[in-house]
């Protein structure tokens, strides 16, 4: 049963490094940001983090920059099954609508649940919010969630590059796309 009552707002952050992945290493999911937007009152509902503790590759110090995850932050992490599972049972997200900013996200869900053999989470289901911003405000596609936030004077709360940040932000983009089209 598809549910409409909430759209899932996801923004994942993953190992990386300036330039190519080391000998043996490739990205990783480290970090599932999550918000769920009431979709009846367009708000956003909550701001969660699910960090995930990366198994075939290392955090790097151009990684920690970016995001300010670093190796102490995934101590007591969990693995991709135990966010997965948190992602199907809490938020039922198999059901639910689910968004990001871009493609990335959703392709990167779709390669790493299949290289660590983890059921992928979602329904088929995805709301790509960059190609709704661009629709919406008449540009190419390659406007950043930084810039987004300018154009339509809100200020990007948090720390970009946080998954559970960003996931708020786009969120809160998402909530002011729904309304236009509302009125």
């Amino acid at each position: 049963m598809k549910l409409l009552d909430q759209i899932l707002v996801i923004d994942v952050e993953s190992t990386c490094w300036q330039g190519y992945p080391p000998p043996g290493q490739s990205s990783e999911i480290i970090e599932v940001g999550l918000c769920p937007v009431d979709a009846k009152k367009l708000e956003r509902v909550e701001k969660r983090s699910l960090l995930i503790k990366p198994v075939r590759s290392k955090i790097s110090e151009f990684c920690t920059k970016l995001t300010t995850l670093n190796d102490e932050h995934f101590r007591t992490a969990g693995t991709l099954a135990d966010a997965v599972g948190i992602l199907k049972k809490e938020y039922r997200s198999h059901d639910r609508l689910w968004a990001s900013w871009g493609d990335y996200d959703r392709r990167q869900f779709e390669r790493v649940c299949r290289e660590q053999t983890v059921p992928y989470p979602f329904g088929v289901g995805h709301l790509n919010i960059k190609t709704l911003f661009a629709v919406a405000y008449g540009d190419n596609g390659g406007i950043g969630l930084d810039e987004a936030c300018e154009r339509i004077g809100m200020p990007l709360e948090g720390t970009h590059h946080r998954g559970h940040d960003d996931a708020w932000n786009i969120a809160a983009i998402l909530c002011h796309l729904l309304r236009k089209i509302r009125v």
